[in-house]
């Protein structure tokens, strides 16, 4: 299956793998320099390294700025690994190159 593909039938099914408070690192604490929307994504991981991460897409209504905070769903690629792995957590990272936000689980 390809991403898109995969990418295509999460948001389809709109019903979040996982629920998290999302908060998006600030410019000046080393987060992203612009908004995320809708259709944007990146790695995901338990802790600060990246040996394992599953690619998180936040369902987002609207666009969310660095510094923001939002509870919100996420899908992932790989839905049930992901949601495994990461909901066994209290919180999981998101890796843009460097790290950019951090998500505290709420289900």
């Amino acid at each position: 299956m390809t991403r898109e593909i995969a990418f295509r039938e999460a948001l389809h099914s709109v019903t979040p793998d996982l629920i998290a408070d999302l908060y998006l690192y600030p410019v000046e604490a080393g987060g992203r320099t612009g908004p995320v929307r809708l259709g944007w994504g990146c790695p995901c991981t338990k802790d600060r390294s990246v040996d394992e991460g599953w690619d998180g897409y936040p369902l987002l209504e609207r666009a969310m700025m660095p510094g923001e905070r939002r509870r919100l769903g996420f899908v992932f690629l790989c839905r049930e690994e992901a949601a495994q792995a990461l909901g066994a957590t209290d919180r999981f990272y998101l890796w843009e190159g460097r790290w950019i936000g951090e998500a505290a689980v709420v289900r």
